[in-house]
């Protein structure tokens, strides 16, 4: 099944994340398929803290990949909305 993900990045302490469509039986940080947007938590300023292209998620999302719970949330803190038109 492929997965729509968080994969960590940064520093100790210091955080950062890609979100990525990767195959779900692959490691967290290991190989993906592509690269959907990053999420950097540590950041204050809202523009910076998540950026997603919206047309690449829709994309993977109608070919059957499946958010986790967490990218579910950052989707839909953005205004994405998922359909399978």
């Amino acid at each position: 099944m492929v997965k729509i993900r968080l994969q960590r990045k940064g520093a100790k302490k210091k955080p950062y994340y890609h979100v990525v469509v990767a195959d779900s039986r692959t490691r967290r940080d290991g190989r993906n398929i592509d690269v959907v947007g990053f999420y950097n938590p540590v950041s204050t300023n809202e523009e910076t803290q998540v950026k997603l292209d919206a047309e690449k998620i829709l994309h993977w999302y109608r070919r059957g990949a499946q958010p986790t719970e967490t990218v579910e949330g950052l989707i839909k803190k953005q205004g994405i909305e998922l359909t399978t038109k």
